[in-house]
């Protein structure tokens, strides 16, 4: 039976606008929300196992900044969760970046987007995290301790803190431990979420700001021997295991990290856990030295000198202090194998070219190495006009030369890859050890350990990213 004929023909050209609008808006609502659950689902499923990571040649790992995980001291990066990174980027063959996180809540944001591989730092695992994130197995246990000034007789009680407030790290599990801990046993205290640190938190404890803090027994012991009038006896919670954290679906890298795991908690992990656990005098002074990224914001003697030269050379002072570091570690006397002297390792020829006559002298070394840096960067300038990578070739030719680099430069010239591009440019420094390549007639300075080189590069640049990130400018 045909309806539509009952319908005067103004009402159907009506009823027809009518659905013609409601179908292009509900298909434009359908569109858009589809598209931005397609979005959403490509922003939360990144996808990046062991392989894309070793091919990328890094794994970015984030970290937290204390005096116990990740620091600088003496322009040299330390920390447990640095020390285990280094090892484990060195087992799997790949170099560690470290990102610094302000909290949980931002490395697991970091982890799904991609931002990172890693979540370094003691995890304990939870129903709600585990729907974000895989567990590694278990690095070693940690139970969660209150913090406060020590009473006169007798160990802190749940009845002394009575209805005072308890500051806590945000987006830490203590907040949920506290709260199940007073309604469970009927206590009046107030939990306050805090943007600072642990450790921020504990030193606002120790000058008498707050009462009360909350941190993990490693942190609170440590911080103990720095204050040894606080008190850390009262447990929120007992020993429970702390673990890392990978993406779902980056199961080979689980598998490699628990591998890793299972061998180095015989003896390696203990040992850099005794370190900066149970040592903490010796941290003590690291921590608190003008020359550490926690007690100071300096990275050497030198770097008012460091700072002086940096303008003249138009680079970041840090950039500058992260090569003296990687030729000397700031020793001013340091002589090399091939007769290298000074905070710069410069050989008895470039001495002479430059201008020095006592490379022992930090103002004349460091002269003489800007000189010497000036020079390759008016070198580069026009093969590389970009700063940032000309910076790479600069660096690659402080180490091995400039006849070598120059060398793969040209070599990617004759196989049309971008002669600017110092990833391009150091795939062939790394050749010229292989003698199809520094046979070439286009070679003109013949063999090198090229790889050398395009690591220091990398090296130089990761610390330069670490005094970036600890130091300020």
């Amino acid at each position: 039976m045909n309806h539509q004929g009952n319908f005067p023909l103004g009402m159907k050209k009506f009823i027809s606008t009518i659905i013609s609008v409601l179908f292009l808006l509900l298909s434009g609502v359908q569109c858009t929300f589809f598209e931005e659950r397609l979005k959403r689902s490509e922003n939360s499923t990144y996808q990046l196992d062991l392989v894309g990571i070793q091919e990328r040649g890094s794994i970015r790992a984030a970290v937290d900044n204390n005096s116990t995980s990740y620091y600088i001291y003496r322009g040299r990066r330390m920390g447990y969760e640095f020390e285990l990174l280094r090892d484990l980027g060195k087992n799997l063959g790949f170099q560690v970046e470290f990102v610094i996180v302000s909290d949980i809540q931002e490395a697991f944001e970091k982890l799904d987007e991609g931002k990172v591989d890693v979540i370094a730092m003691n995890l304990e695992p939870s129903v709600d995290r585990s729907r974000k994130a895989a567990f590694t197995h278990y690095l070693g246990t940690m139970s969660t301790l209150v913090i406060g000034k020590k009473p006169i007789e007798k160990p802190v009680t749940w009845e002394e803190i009575g209805r005072d407030t308890i500051h806590v790290r945000k987006s830490t599990v203590y907040n949920k431990q506290l709260n199940s801990i007073k309604d469970s046993l009927g206590l009046g205290f107030t939990v306050m979420v805090s943007d600072v640190h642990e450790e921020t938190l504990i030193d606002q404890v120790a000058d008498g700001t707050i009462k009360w803090t909350v941190a993990d027994r490693n942190i609170a012991k440590a911080n103990q021997t720095y204050y040894p009038d606080l008190d850390a006896s009262l447990k929120v919670s007992e020993d429970g295991t702390v673990h890392w954290a990978v993406r779902k679906n980056s199961p080979e890298l689980l598998d490699a990290i628990n591998t890793w795991l299972a061998e180095k908690k015989k003896r390696f992990i203990p040992e850099v856990y005794a370190k900066y656990f149970l040592s903490s005098r010796n941290s003590y002074y690291r921590i608190n030295s003008p020359f550490s990224s926690l007690g100071g914001n300096r990275i050497s003697v030198f770097d008012e000198l460091i700072q002086q030269n940096a303008r003249e050379l138009g680079w970041d002072w840090r950039l500058l202090a992260a090569l003296v570091y990687k030729e000397s570690g700031f020793d001013t006397s340091a002589v090399s194998y091939a007769g290298a002297e000074g905070l710069l390792q410069l050989m008895p020829v470039t001495l002479e070219r430059f201008g020095v006559t006592d490379p022992n002298d930090p103002t004349e070394s460091l002269r003489g190495g800007v000189r010497y840096l000036q020079y390759l960067d008016k070198f580069w300038m026009e093969r590389v006009p970009e700063t940032a990578e000309r910076v790479k070739f600069i660096l690659a030719s402080y180490n091995v030369g400039q006849g070598h680099v120059e060398d793969a430069w040209r070599l990617a010239m004759k196989y049309g890859k971008n002669t600017q591009s110092w990833k391009e440019v150091s795939y062939f420094l790394n050749l010229k050890s292989d003698p199809d390549y520094y046979r070439d007639p286009i070679v003109k300075s013949g063999y090198a350990k090229g790889h050398v080189a395009v690591n220091y590069v990398r090296d130089i640049l990761a610390l330069y990213d670490s005094y970036r990130s600890l130091i300020s400018p």
